[in-house]
Parts: C-alpha cells; structure tokens; sequence
C-alpha cells in the first residue's frame, strides 16, 4: 500500500439533495486526495432504485462545481476506470456475487417477507440475543444450506424470488483498524447474513461498494460515521474474495451535530433555527418541499469550504482559522480528524463568511451585485461595481448584502428613516444644507478628498459641528444615516446628482 497511487471516491446515492454531511465527506476525500497527488473520483450508487429521485444526481454534481472540488474521474469527466454510474455496471455483480456462492461464503436464499417476519417474531417473542438472519438462525430458514442442490436448481429454474445472502463466519473475533478510530474489535457471531444481490439482477450496496471499490482501485475509503457497522463485512467480503492485499484503508469521519451538540444535525434542524443544510437551494421533485443552499443565501464558496473543513478537523498547533483551499490541501492529515462528533456552529459560518467578503478583492464581489441589480432592473457595469464592492464589502456578511448596502447608490430615496430624521434633522438644518450645496456646487473636482478638504474647511470656516452637517446630508443622499465615508457617497453619486438628492430632501423633509 504505501507505493500505491492514492485513490479516493465519494460515491453518493442519487436519493436526495446533497446535505452538509455528504458535503464534508465529499471535502475531505478532496483535501486528502490533493494533499497525496492522488485522484477525487464520483462515483454515483444507485442501486436502490426504489429510491431514486429525479434531478438528485445533477445537484449532486452542480453542488460540486459550485464548492470548487474539481473531480478527476466520473461520468461526466471520464475515465479509465468507467462506467462511474452503479446502474451501468449492473452486468458486472452477478459474476462476483457467483464467485462467492461457489466458494462457499455466500448461499441462495428464497425465503419470502412472511416467513422472514415470522422468524422475526418468534425471535422476539423469545427474547433471543440475537434477532437476525444469520448464523444462529440460517439453518431454519429456506436456503441453499438447508435444501439439496436439486431442490435450488428446480426453484432457481422456475423464477422464483430469491436473495444472495453472506454467510458471515461463525464466533470470529475481528480486529479491524480504522485510521480516525484507531482498533475496532468485532464479533461475527452477532452479525447477520446481509443480502449481496437480488433476484431482479441489481446488488446491494455492500456487494457493489466493494466490487467497485476493488475493480476502480480505491486505496482509502474515507465516509462517514454512519459506515461503521458495515465495516466487518467490508472487511470480509475483501477476504471472501481474496483481495486483502489490495484492501483499501479505511477512515470513518465523526458525526456533525446539532448546535447544541445533542444528536445528529438534521434538515429540521436548519428549518427550526434558520440555516441552510444544502450547498444549494434543493426543491424535492416527489412532496415539492424548498430547501435553500449555501450559494443562495450568500455565501462565498471558498468561505463555505473553510467552515465545513473545520467541522471535525484540525491543522494542530495553531490559532489559525481562515485557510484558502490550498492551504487545506497542504495541511490537511486523517489523523488531525478528531473522533468525537462536531458541533455546527450558525453564528461563526456566518463569521467565516464576513471575513471572505472583506477580503475578496471588489473585481471578485462585483458580479454579486451586478447579478442583484440586474434583478431589480438594474444594469451595473463591471468597474463601477467594483468601485462600490471596495466602499461597502466590510459591512457585507452575505454577498446579497453588498447590493442592500449600497442600493442607493443606484435609486434615489423615497422616502427617509424616521428615527434618523428625528435624531438629525433640526429647524436649522435646511438653511445649513442649502449654503453646503453652494460649496458643493462650486468644487471642479469632485473626487472624494478633494470634497473632505473643501467642506471641511468650510465647516470649519462656519463654526459649524460636523454631525450638524454631515448626518443630515448623508440621509439626504442614502435615505437613512448608514454607508460607507459620506465624501466617498458624495464622489460615487456626482456633483449633479449629489446636489439633486440634497435639494429633494430639504424641501420633502418636514419635522
């Protein structure tokens, strides 16, 4: 293993929007990946059929270009190593499924759904140890281990329904290692006998997730928590095939939980408290129900991957928090993914993104607010909005904020906030705005020091407080005392426009 080529997949099924913890599994695979020279692959399963949900793989995949986590291998890409779909390499199963039923380590079972809930019932009605189809009950049961070979032809001839089952070895004691979790100890003598493949031709996933695995050449298998009951069949399903040399490492990442740390973060948890659990907004195609996603709420996607990369990893030794995507990829280790489930914190993504806003450069920001104005009519051209990404992204914690926090700029009030009104605007106020609008009108170049210096010395020259000046002239020009420096609001808007807003707001405004 250590001069094999790191190859890692994240294969999700295609059974719904892809929620915040496919999202880390899918990153970490990434980051691992990159870090090792090695290859990310997409590997969609959809073996379960009956759950399949139209558009669920599409998001899959526009959820990944979004987040910047560039596949190697997939349907889409290609590769030397395709079909990536499960549903297009259903021809390949059968003949693994058939090795293990000729060797031994799996058998023919046709027992029907009553008389599985029947052995169901009289396991519990018992209050059995164990109440599973497995070794200390398969011997009851209508399968290829308690019936003659003719008996199996006969009904294999005739069509009838039937499972391929594992025939998990009896009383061993596992030592499984995990490279997160260290030594897993595991007892076959609880496990059951999993369904390997059906009788309508399609596996199971643990038959396909391993056969995929090994034909794809997968070195680690990083997935989350979840997994972890299936890693003792994993682990025998690579011997029962005799591919223990070719096994890939595996790694099962910690759970992401509630902001409460109580239990596992649910979709209803974001409903309930307000955030999004979807990189991007999700509409179920079978109950209708929206969901909205990171990239429509406002979130840089370099920002979303730092705060999902912190969700259970660590670099160690530093107090460091902001990490572009390369620097993720250097410092990014297994062994820095800590054991213990991580709380999702609301509040600090929201952190992670005000900083990303702040220090993206404005030709970054600017098609944000261009797509925003353009949704209002609005048609912002390229270096203009980029001037006004550069006055107002420090008070963005969204990128639709930048539009909210400079849409004056762009519409003249229509009206005016009342409180500031109230706090601002005194019986004196028009005669002070109407002499600041001779001085205006008198300033050739109307760049924004040049304003400062000029009304400065103006204010100065009147004996004049700043606030009685500046507070009522910015709501005049914004409809509301916020934004950026007023000289900035004044320079960006022009003198004739800057003069107009002025001059509506003295004789609209009364107290």
């Amino acid at each position: 293993m250590e001069n094999q080529e790191v190859r890692v997949r994240f294969a999700p099924s295609p059974t719904g929007g892809l929620h915040l913890g496919g999202v880390r599994t899918a990153l970490f695979n990434y980051l691992f990946a990159r870090k090792h020279n090695g290859k990310f692959i997409l590997r969609i399963e959809d073996t379960d059929q009956t759950r399949f949900v139209p558009g669920a793989e599409e998001y899959i995949v526009k959820s990944l270009e979004w987040i910047g986590l560039d596949v190697d291998e997939s349907d889409i890409k290609g590769g030397e190593y395709g079909p990536y779909r499960q549903s297009d390499r259903k021809h390949l199963y059968r003949q693994y499924a058939m090795q293990l039923v000729d060797s031994g380590n799996a058998y023919y079972a046709f027992d029907t759904p009553e008389e599985l809930e029947a052995m169901r019932k009289k396991l519990e009605a018992e209050k059995a140890p164990v109440q599973s189809y497995g070794p200390a009950t398969r011997l009851t049961m209508k399968n290829s281990l308690t019936m003659n070979a003719d008996e199996v032809k006969s009904l294999l001839d005739s069509g009838a329904q039937y499972v391929i089952r594992f025939k998990m070895p009896e009383n061993e004691k596992l030592v499984l290692k995990d490279i997160i979790r260290g030594e897993i100890n595991a007892d076959t003598s609880i496990l059951d006998d999993k369904v390997l493949f059906k009788s309508d031709g399609m596996p199971t996933y643990h038959l396909a997730n391993i056969v995929d695995d090994h034909l794809m050449k997968i070195s680690h298998v990083i997935r989350g928590e979840e997994w972890l009951p299936s890693l003792p069949l994993h682990f025998l399903l690579y011997r029962a095939f005799g591919w223990q040399d070719t096994m890939p490492q595996f790694a099962h990442l910690p759970l992401i939980l509630k902001p409460d740390g109580k239990g596992k973060l649910s979709k209803r948890d974001g409903d309930r408290l307000g955030f999004p659990v979807f990189p991007m907004n999700w509409t179920d195609p079978k109950t209708g129900e929206f969901s909205k996603g990171y990239k429509e709420y406002g979130f840089l996607p370099e920002a979303f991957i730092n705060m999902m990369a912190l969700l259970g990893w660590n670099p160690g030794n530093t107090d460091q928090e902001i990490f572009t995507k390369e620097e993720l990829c250097q410092l990014f280790t297994l062994e820095h993914v800590n054991k213990a489930g991580s709380k999702f914190d609301p509040e600090k993504n929201k952190w992670f993104n005000k900083q990303y806003i702040e220090q993206s450069p404005a030709s970054k920001l600017a098609p944000y607010l261009i797509e925003d104005a353009k949704a209002e009519g609005i048609d912002v051209p390229q270096d203009r909005a980029e001037q006004i990404c550069e006055l107002v992204k420090d008070r963005a914690k969204y990128t639709h904020d930048l539009w909210h926090e400079s849409e004056y700029f762009f519409k003249e009030p229509q009206q005016y906030n009342e409180a500031n009104v109230k706090k601002f605007w005194k019986a004196e106020t028009p005669e002070i705005l109407t002499k600041a609008t001779e001085v205006l009108k008198g300033i050739e170049d109307f760049s924004s020091k040049n304003i400062e210096n000029i009304v400065t010395e103006w204010i100065n020259a009147n004996q004049l407080s700043f606030g009685k000046v500046l507070n009522p002239m910015r709501l005049a020009l914004a409809g509301e005392c916020k934004g950026p420096h007023i000289f900035d609001i004044l320079a960006q808007l022009g003198k004739e426009e800057s003069l107009i807003r002025i001059d509506k707001a003295i004789k609209g405004i009364t107290i």
